[in-house]
C-alpha cells in the first residue's frame, strides 16, 4: 500500500510503497476514503524539516531538553548516534480520516466490515491507503453523512473540546482569535451553542468566511473593529471566553485576550502560540487559562487509547471517542458546515506537489482533503450512494380514452402564482378547446384574483374536492417546490392527468412516492413542465444539425443571476436547494439533444457561492456540461448552448438566435426580445395528448431519469466524486 512520510532529517516528502497493517485484535483495519491535511499542524511539521540543524533545536526546545539529558546519562557519541537516527527516519503525517472497515479485529463488535467509520490519531489516522485503527479512536458515521465530510471529525474534535473547555453559556460572547481550520469550527460550535463570536485573523478572506459561518463580527487585530464588535456586544465589559486558536511566534493573542477580557474571564489555549503572559493584565483581571489537550480525555493515555478502556460516563462524560461522535453528529445534522472549509480535495497520488504548494504559499487553504483511489464502491454507498433511478411500473389500471369531437378539455390549476399567471395561463386562455374549470390556492383571494383574470368557472380552497370531480380531464400543479411531489401523487390516484411544474420532487423518497402512485393506479399520464426541448427555434436547430454518429460533447452556460434577498427560493431547508429547483431543465435539454438519459454525474463547487459546474456523462461517451452560476453579469444571456460533434456545431443564444456551423451553415433570423422558450408548444402537446389519450408529450421513463439526475447532483457536491445512475429493474 502507499503512504505519505517525511524524512525530518531532509525535510524530504515522499509516498512510499509500505507493508499493510495487520489487523490486531481490539481494533480494525480501515481502507481511506479521504484523509485530511491539517493546515495549521502538519504544515508546521512540514516547515520544521525543511530547517537547518539549529532551526530544528530552536524550534523545538522540548527536545533539545531532551537531547541533552541524554548526552549527560550516556554521552556525546551514543546520542549524537540515537538523534541522527531517529532525524533520519521516515515519520508518517496526518491524524483525520474516513474510510470503510475492511477487516474486524477480535472483541470489536460495534462495527463490520464494509461500516463508514471516522478515525483520529497521529499514529492510527494517517495519510496511507489502510490504518489499523484501536477501537477508542473510530466513530461509526451517522447514514447521510458524505465521507469527505466525516474526514474532518478528528479537527472537529479538537475544536469540540477546546470549546468545552471555555465552559460557554447561552447568551456569552466569545473572541476566536486565529480563523484558520480549527478557529473556524470553533466559530460553528459556538454559534450552534447561543454564543456570539467575535473572530480575529489578519487575512481578510477567513475573516469574512466566518462572518458567513456564524461568527458576529470579524477583523484584523490591530483594527479598532474588533475592539468596537467587543464593546458593542458586551456593553464594554469584555467578552466571557477567549479561545486561542492561531500559531506563530507572535506575542500579540495572548495580550489581545486580555485587553478583551472581561473581568475573570477564562483564556483557552487550543492551538501552539507563544504564551509569554503579562503578568499584570492577568492578575489584575483574575483571568482564568486554560489548556486545551488535543482531542480529548483519554488523550496519550494508552490504556484508553491502545487497549480499549474506557473511562465510565459518569465519570467523565467527553472522552476522545465521544467527543468524535459528537462532533459527526452535529455535521450530520447540520448544525456544523465543513463544506465550506473545503479549498482543495487533491489524489492521494499528488501528496508530495499538494505539500509543496502548501508550503510554498501556491496554494492558500483553510482545509485541504487527500481523496484515494479505492473511494469507490463500498466508500460511495456507505456515505454518498449512488443514486438509483427507480424503474417505473405500472398496473394498468387507468386508460385514457380520446375525447369525443368538439368536447372541451377542463383543467384545474392548483396554484395561481407568478409562473402560472405568467407563463402558463395566458397560453391556455387563448387556446380554442380548453376549459379553465377551478383554481385552487391556499388563500381564497389569490383563488378570486385568478378566476377574475383568467375566466376560471370556479375558484377554492378544496383541494379535495376538484380531485374528486370526475368531469375535470386534467390537473396542473404549480405551487412551490415543496408540494409538487404529493399533490402529483394525490392527483394520479384520483385518476387525473397531471401538469407538474419543474421539479417533479426534491427528494428520492419524493420520487418513489409519485412512481408508487403510477403503480398502484395504472395512471402513469403525467407531464413536468421541462419546456426548453418544446422551444422552435432550438427544434429548427437540431433539425438542422441532423443525426449524429460519434459522441457529442455539450457545453450549457447558465447565467442563472442573483436572487433577491427574501426569495423562497433561498429557502433551502424547505424548498431544496436553487439548482435541485431549475436545474432540471437544463439536465433535460441536454439528455434531449443527446437522445438519451444520463449514466452519471459529477459535480463541483467553488466555496461560498451557489456557483455549480456539473457534468453528465451518457452510454455512448457524450458529455454535457452545464455550467450554473450566479455571480455572473445581469448584462450577459441567461443560457447559451454548443453542442459539437461529427465536425459540426449547433449554438443557442439565449433562445434570440441560433446557428449550425458543418458544410452549410445555417444562421437563424433574430428573434424578438420575448423569447419562446417553448411553453405555449409544450401546453399544445400535453392538450393534444389530453384530448387523443395519445403518448404524452415526454416518456415517464425520461422524465423521471431526469429528476434522478438532478437529485444526484447534491449527492455529488456531497461526496466529491462522480454518482452512477443505477437503472432499477
Amino acid at each position: 500500500m502507499k503512504q505519505v512520510v517525511q524524512n525530518y532529517k531532509s525535510g524530504e516528502l515522499a509516498v512510499l510503497d509500505v507493508p499493510v497493517p495487520g489487523c490486531k485484535p481490539g481494533g480494525v483495519l480501515v481502507r481511506t476514503a479521504y484523509s485530511l491535511i491539517s493546515t495549521g499542524t502538519e504544515l508546521m511539521k512540514v516547515s520544521e524539516a525543511g530547517m537547518s540543524m539549529l532551526g530544528k533545536a530552536r524550534s523545538r526546545p522540548d527536545q533539545v531538553a531532551k537531547v541533552m539529558q541524554s548526552v549527560a546519562t550516556n554521552g556525546v557519541p551514543a546520542t549524537y548516534r540515537k538523534v541522527m537516527g531517529k532525524l533520519d527516519s521516515y515519520t508518517p503525517l496526518g491524524y483525520s480520516l474516513c474510510g470503510v472497515v475492511e477487516q474486524v479485529g477480535a472483541g470489536i463488535d460495534d462495527v463490520k466490515v464494509g461500516d463508514l467509520v471516522a478515525c483520529a490519531g497521529n499514529e492510527h489516522a494517517l495519510h496511507a491507503e489502510l490504518n489499523w485503527v484501536p477501537k477508542n479512536l473510530y466513530s461509526p458515521v451517522p447514514d447521510g453523512l458524505a465521507p469527505r465530510h466525516a474526514a474532518f471529525g478528528t479537527v472537529g474534535s479538537i475544536a469540540l473540546q477546546g470549546v468545552r473547555q471555555g465552559e460557554s453559556q447561552l447568551g456569552d460572547v466569545a473572541l476566536v482569535i486565529g480563523l484558520g481550520l480549527i478557529g473556524q469550527l470553533v466559530v460553528q460550535l459556538l454559534a450552534a451553542s447561543g454564543v456570539r463570536v467575535v473572530g480575529v485573523d489578519p487575512d481578510p478572506v477567513r475573516c469574512e468566511l466566518a462572518e458567513r459561518l456564524g461568527a458576529a463580527a470579524c477583523g484584523d487585530p490591530a483594527s479598532a473593529a474588533v475592539e468596537a464588535a467587543v464593546a458593542e456586544l458586551t456593553g464594554g465589559h469584555g467578552v466571557d471566553q477567549v479561545y486561542l486558536a492561531a500559531g506563530g511566534d507572535s506575542n500579540q493573542p495572548v495580550e489581545l485576550a486580555a485587553r478583551l477580557s472581561r473581568d475573570r474571564g477564562r483564556v483557552v489555549d487550543i492551538g501552539k502560540c507563544r504564551l509569554d503572559l503579562p503578568w499584570n493584565a492577568y492578575y489584575e483581571k483574575e483571568l482564568d487559562v486554560r489548556f486545551s489537550r488535543s482531542y480529548g480525555p483519554g488523550r496519550y493515555d494508552p490504556e484508553y487509547e491502545l487497549e480499549g478502556r474506557d473511562y465510565p460516563i459518569g465519570y467523565v462524560r467527553w472522552t476522545e471517542r465521544r467527543n468524535l461522535a459528537c462532533f459527526l453528529d452535529l455535521v450530520a445534522r447540520g448544525s456544523v458546515d465543513v463544506e465550506p472549509l473545503v479549498s482543495h480535495v487533491a489524489d492521494f497520488d499528488d501528496a508530495v506537489e499538494t505539500y509543496q504548494r502548501l508550503k510554498d504559499g501556491d496554494l492558500k487553504a483553510v482545509a485541504v482533503l487527500f481523496r484515494y483511489p479505492e473511494h469507490t464502491g463500498e466508500a460511495e454507498e456507505a456515505g454518498a450512494p449512488a443514486v438509483a433511478v427507480p424503474a417505473v411500473k405500472r398496473s394498468g389500471g387507468v386508460s385514457t380514452p380520446a375525447r369525443a369531437a368538439k368536447t372541451p378539455v377542463r383543467l384545474a390549476f392548483v396554484g395561481a402564482g407568478n409562473y402560472a399567471t405568467s407563463m402558463l395561463l395566458p397560453h391556455l386562455t387563448q387556446r380554442d378547446g380548453v376549459e379553465l374549470s377551478t383554481v385552487v390556492t391556499t388563500t381564497a383571494l389569490s383563488a378570486a384574483n385568478a378566476q377574475r383574470k383568467f375566466g376560471f368557472a370556479e375558484a377554492t380552497t378544496d383541494l379535495d374536492a376538484v380531485l374528486g370531480d370526475k368531469s375535470i380531464d386534467a390537473v396542473f400543479v404549480v405551487t412551490r417546490h415543496s408540494s409538487h411531489a404529493e399533490l402529483t401523487r394525490k392527483a394520479l390516484l384520483a385518476g387525473k392527468t397531471v401538469f407538474v411544474e419543474k421539479p417533479l420532487a426534491l427528494t428520492e423518497d419524493e420520487l418513489a412516492g409519485v412512481l408508487a402512485a403510477v403503480e398502484e393506479s395504472g395512471n402513469d399520464r403525467l407531464q413536468v413542465g421541462f419546456n426548453r426541448r418544446f422551444a422552435p427555434l432550438l427544434q429548427e436547430a437540431r433539425k438542422r444539425f441532423g443525426a449524429r454518429t460519434g459522441p457529442a460533447s455539450l457545453r450549457y452556460l447558465v447565467n442563472a443571476g442573483h436572487l433577491q434577498h427574501g426569495s423562497w427560493y433561498l429557502r433551502q431547508g424547505t424548498e431544496g436547494s436553487r439548482f435541485v429547483g431549475e436545474g432540471g431543465h437544463f439536465i433535460d435539454t441536454a439528455s434531449w439533444l443527446l437522445e438519451a438519459d444520463p449514466v452519471s454525474v459529477y459535480a463541483v463547487a467553488p466555496s461560498g457561492n451557489e456557483d455549480l459546474q456539473v457534468v453528465l456523462r451518457y452510454p455512448d461517451g457524450s458529455t454535457a456540461t452545464i455550467s450554473y452560476v450566479t455571480t455572473g453579469s445581469s448584462a450577459f444571456p441567461k443560457e447559451t448552448l454548443d453542442l459539437i460533434a461529427d465536425g459540426k456545431v449547433l449554438r443557442l443564444d439565449d433562445f434570440v438566435r441560433a446557428s449550425v456551423y458543418g458544410r452549410k451553415r445555417w444562421v437563424s433570423s433574430r428573434l424578438p426580445k420575448a423569447r419562446d422558450k417553448g411553453q405555449s408548444a409544450e401546453l399544445a402537446a400535453f392538450i393534444k395528448a389530453v384530448r387523443t389519450g395519445g403518448p404524452m408529450p415526454v416518456p415517464l421513463e425520461s422524465l423521471v431519469a431526469t429528476t434522478s439526475a438532478t437529485l444526484a447532483v447534491q449527492a455529488g457536491l456531497a461526496g466529491g466524486a462522480p454518482v452512477t445512475l443505477a437503472r432499477a429493474r
